[in-house]
């Protein structure tokens, strides 16, 4: 972690407690959870300098490199970021873990989904949407890390639906009814989605050129 501005290099201090902050980022929950929202919350270049100094002192650390990278991938929407990450990590950028699905259906035919998604270690980010395949979404929410034990199970309830654990392959499906629902209305992609692009956008795509 190093200074590049006129001020001098890190206090060695604040230099040892980063250090240590990014050790805690393979045991401890609450370190994992706010990585992720702090660095959601910066702009590109304070990402940019974020990454730079993990590129510098990650492999002096014995925290394992998906620990490092992991929550920050969870918020991240920028392919280049996200390509340098999976780099860092030394992964596959196209192998994504397999999410779950649940779903119920309103009284007004509308769905409400929720996909887990395993980030690593005891870590997942959940999707949670209402959408209606042939109308697009009506909301769509992104907790982009919880532990496990944390995530929606069969039974949750949400605007009194309740929601049973469902085969993904008819979930993904319907999502993307509903995306191409929401573009040919004009209307933009809830941003979440982009993270989970992956699951649905193969069926887009096809249907899109049929």
């Amino acid at each position: 972690m190093t200074d590049t501005s006129t001020d001098g290099p890190v206090d060695p201090r604040i230099h040892a407690a980063w250090r240590e902050w990014l050790g805690a980022l393979a045991t401890d929950a609450e370190a994992v959870i706010a990585a992720g929202y702090v660095y959601d919350a910066l702009d590109p270049t304070a990402r940019d300098a974020w990454l730079d100094a993990l590129a510098e002192d990650g492999p002096r650390l014995s925290v394992p490199e998906v620990a490092l990278y992991a929550p920050l991938l969870a918020v991240e929407t920028d392919p280049a970021r996200r390509e340098r990450m999976h780099r860092s990590m030394g992964t596959d950028v196209g192998r994504k873990p397999i999410a779950r699905a649940l779903r119920g259906i309103a009284e007004d035919g509308r769905r409400i989904v929720a996909l887990v998604r395993p980030l690593y270690l005891s870590f997942v980010q959940v999707l949670a949407c209402r959408y209606h395949p042939d109308e697009g979404f009506v909301w769509v929410r992104h907790d982009p890390i919880l532990k496990d034990v944390n995530s929606p199970t069969t039974g949750v309830r949400i605007e009194d639906v309740t929601l049973e654990q469902t085969p993904l392959c008819p979930v993904v499906e319907e999502l993307a009814h509903a995306v191409l629902a929401q573009r040919r209305s004009g209307l933009a992609l809830p941003e979440p989605l982009v993270l989970f692009a992956d699951l649905f956008d193969a069926h887009v795509d096809a249907e899109a050129e049929g």
